[in-house]
């Protein structure tokens, strides 16, 4: 893969029936997302990563699907979907559509037809047991919402494996059939010109389930088969494993018996996430400084995805206790931002207080980190929450384009909106929106613009080695990215007390150090004493090569 288009590019998650209804029956759909690609070409993202859009019956946000070769009918149709692909090609703009490969919907016409024929054709493609399994109440991924991992069916006189809620069964992906399966959906989308995929529940994925069985019995060689027979038709497709799991684990997604990313050349860096979200709390670099020295190294080709705020929970689940409650104290405190015991249901604009000082060095900080940076819809304008929703639907309200009615998100009456736009508070739609911050110089909206430009000119961060730089105070975060392309150094203020600080670098050869990104326009340019503002951030370039990289 010459280009490695992955390495330096930004992903865009976006959830088309929240994102802009084009025919006012209240739901976003292909033709809305259609209408709105300039803003997104605007915006300077690369890659548009789309929430499941296939058809179901929509328990779980699309991701109990029902059918894998389609486009939900309230979104569109494949005809739809192909003119998306045109204009995104037309713009530079890559696919990325989620794949949900762990479980099916108990509407998918394969579990219908494994339940009510035990002769059926489908029937080992799911996970089956004729006695009650003794460890049905342990494994829920959604603790206190979910009661087991496997629920009893009458028709089919046998219980079913459901890693999430029982009306999503899993497939049994250790079957020829399911994975020959899985490799031609793949392929169906690949053919209609998607560029990658966000693969959903990896761990689960390669989980050898049977009744008793062990979790920690685990088979990579479906992601391995599925690489290999999609790489054959396409050489650029691009898969993002969904997999948070210890960093001793993380290095065999993404196989590295060559040296090079021979199975998945993505992960989400979970680890780092929740450094990152501990590090915000403290107001101290220190958690972050030790995720990041800590990530493993990578085989060839291998990436992390960052992220500060993605489609679900911010997941704390791997934080010590205490460090978990330092976060929920910061950023969570009532009971209602909270869910499943591990996580926080809240905006990242809503957690930070509305600063748009501390927004701004978060999200730079994030853009920093080693990997391509994923953003979430509605983050570039602040975008807060709607906590009356259930679960992870709240923030997963329509994107606020105008302070219209329903936010311009739709014609429809307020009571048929797929959910309802935040009409209250402080990130109101009337408060918060494209249109208004698009007048504003200085709105986050164009400082989102602004920085995704400056960061398409830094491919030392996606690509470059990344090294943590020691200095004090302990609220300031400094690191610094080297790649034959260049050498860039970071600096980052966690907290509202100015400082001044001493780089222990120099600048490369006879090129003086250049500030390409900064807070604000700050005098002189001293390594040796430099200032930095509460909640400040500054990039330096140290070196710049001409040559190609």
């Amino acid at each position: 893969m010459a280009e490695r288009w992955y390495r330096n590019g930004v992903i865009y998650n976006l959830d088309v029936r929240a994102f802009q209804d084009s025919n006012g029956d209240g739901v976003g759909d292909l033709r809305g997302l259609i209408s709105r690609i300039d803003y997104l070409g605007r915006l300077g993202v690369t890659t548009l990563w789309l929430s499941p859009l296939h058809p179901s019956p929509w328990r779980d946000g699309g991701y109990d699907v029902s059918d894998h070769y389609n486009i939900d009918p309230a979104l569109g149709s494949l005809g739809d979907f192909a003119e998306l692909m045109n204009v995104a090609d037309e713009r530079g703009l890559r696919i990325m559509l989620d794949l949900v490969l762990n479980h099916t919907s108990d509407e998918h016409p394969w579990f219908t037809s494994a339940r009510t024929d035990p002769r059926s054709a489908h029937r080992d493609w799911y996970v089956w047991s004729d006695q009650e399994p003794p460890d049905r109440d342990e494994g829920m991924v959604f603790p206190g919402i979910q009661k087991t991992t496997w629920t009893y069916s009458d028709q089919a006189g046998a219980w079913y494996h459901h890693r999430f809620y029982d009306f999503e069964p899993d497939l049994a992906i250790a079957n020829p059939d399911v994975r020959e399966e899985l490799v031609k959906i793949v392929s169906f989308w690949e053919r209609l010109g998607v560029s990658g995929f966000r693969i959903d529940a990896a761990p689960f994925m390669i989980e050898c389930t049977e009744p008793g069985g062990d979790p920690e019995h685990r088979d990579f060689s479906v992601l391995t088969e599925l690489r290999e027979r999609v790489s054959w038709r396409r050489g650029d497709v691009v898969f993002l494993a969904e997999a948070n799991v210890p960093n001793e684990d993380l290095v065999q997604f993404f196989g590295d018996a060559d040296g090079a990313a021979n199975r998945l050349q993505m992960l989400f860096a979970f680890r780092l996430n929740e450094a990152l979200m501990l590090s915000l709390a403290r107001q101290d670099s220190t958690a972050v400084a030790r995720a990041l020295a800590a990530l493993p190294r990578l085989p060839r080709h291998g990436q992390w995805a960052t992220f500060l705020r993605n489609h679900d929970e911010v997941d704390l689940s791997h934080l010590p206790e205490s460090e978990r409650e330092t976060v929920f104290a910061a950023f969570g405190p009532e009971r209602r931002h909270q869910l499943y015991g591990r996580g926080i249901r809240r905006r990242l604009a809503t957690m930070l207080g509305g600063s748009r000082r501390r927004l701004r060095m978060a999200y730079s900080l994030q853009f920093t980190m080693p990997g391509t940076p994923v953003l979430r819809y509605g983050d570039e304008i602040g975008m807060g929450e709607d906590l009356r929703l259930p679960e992870r639907d709240a923030i997963r309200t329509p994107m606020q384009w105008s302070a219209t009615a329903n936010a311009g998100f739709s014609t429809a009456a307020a009571q048929d909106l797929v959910r309802p736009v935040i009409g209250e508070g402080p990130h109101s739609y009337e408060e918060v929106n494209v249109t208004d911050q698009r007048r504003v110089p200085d709105s986050l909206l164009m400082w989102f613009e602004r920085m995704l430009h400056t960061r398409h000119e830094c491919g030392e961060i996606g690509v470059g080695d990344h090294q943590v730089l020691h200095v004090q105070p302990a609220h300031v975060f400094a690191h610094r990215a080297d790649a034959p392309g260049g050498s860039i150094v970071f600096l980052h203020n966690l907290s509202d007390r100015p400082t001044r600080i001493s780089l222990p670098v120099r600048p490369a050869g006879d090129s003086p150090p250049v500030e390409v990104f900064s807070d604000r326009e700050y005098p002189g340019l001293d390594l040796c004493d430099l200032e930095l503002d509460g909640f400040g951030y500054r990039w330096i370039r140290l070196r710049r090569s001409h040559l190609r990289r």
